[in-house]
């Protein structure tokens, strides 16, 4: 779309520029162009940039067997959307108390979805390659004990702009456990993220998306602003909807987890395949979550 709007933009100006008569001045003595002459070079140099960049996707969909390329996320939003706890997702003086804001879609307009990928057990070379060379955004949220044997992966990860984000140390069921135990799990993951990627998050999933008062209290307690939540879920051989309809929306999130065959009818790569095909097919963008938060 954007190098349509470029290649417009040129064609406009190619077009002025025939336009001019026999004894029209279209340049100075010299042959310079006026001062506010349109930046015609940078112009096709940016068309140049996008045109590279879009035969690149269109490329690497077809080697990783995509229908379609993934279309482009639209820039970052300039306000960034008031984020509200869902209906019916809140805690007893959840307001009073100021805690994060309980989320399973995003308040936007634009048409986009959010991927957001859980735990960390499966650590596929594939995986890093495919979402690379689609230049397709996602967001990780990671539980200790599944990082800690190659946290090497999740660096490769961060260095491709990927946020790292807090999925507590050990991935129990909180809600059965104490605020003082909640806390460990919550604020251990935060030092250890910080220690070993340089991090300290401000977005948390609980295990299983499961949470309680004590669960919102321990996290704000460790500097968390956001519980992002998930309104549906993608498997290499199904998609799961939290709404009866059964369809996408804009803005909402899209979980899945880090895991392989051993746990599913398919890879990585293969869910990354039926995601971003029904993404495509409903004329919907990946976006980076953290830019509308």
């Amino acid at each position: 779309m954007r190098v349509g709007l470029a290649a417009l933009v040129l064609a406009a100006i190619a077009s002025g520029c025939a336009q001019g008569g026999a004894g029209d001045e279209v340049t100075p003595a010299g042959g310079q162009q006026p001062l506010d002459a349109p930046p015609a070079r940078a112009l096709d140099s940016y068309a140049s940039r996008l045109g590279a960049a879009h035969a690149a996707r269109v490329a690497a969909a077809h080697r990783w067997g995509l229908a379609q390329a993934p279309l482009s996320a639209p820039p970052p939003p300039a306000r960034k959307p008031r984020i509200r706890t869902r209906e019916g997702f809140e805690v007893t003086g959840h307001r009073r108390l100021n805690l994060p804001p309980v989320f399973t879609t995003v308040p936007t307009r634009d048409k986009v979805v959010f991927l957001t990928i859980d735990d960390g057990a499966e650590k596929d070379p594939a995986f890093l390659r495919m979402m690379s060379d689609l230049d397709v955004p996602y967001t990780a949220f990671l539980s200790g004990y599944l990082v800690k044997d190659d946290p090497r992966y999740f660096r490769r990860m961060q260095a491709r702009g990927v946020a790292l984000n807090n999925h507590t140390l050990h991935h129990p069921r909180l809600p059965s456990l104490s605020y003082r135990q909640q806390k460990r799990e919550i604020c251990g993951m935060q030092r250890y993220l910080a220690k070993r990627f340089g991090t300290r998050p401000a977005l948390f999933r609980p295990s299983y998306g499961s949470y309680d008062r004590t669960t919102l209290r321990a996290a704000k307690a460790c500097g968390i602003a956001y519980v992002p939540l998930w309104n549906q879920e993608v498997f290499p051989d199904r998609w799961e909807y939290r709404e009866g309809d059964r369809r996408l929306r804009p803005g909402d999130i899209v979980l899945t987890h880090f895991r392989g065959r051993e746990q599913w009818k398919g890879s990585m790569a293969d869910m990354i395949r039926r995601f971003l095909n029904e993404v495509r097919s409903e004329g919907f963008a990946v976006g980076r979550l953290e830019d509308y938060l």
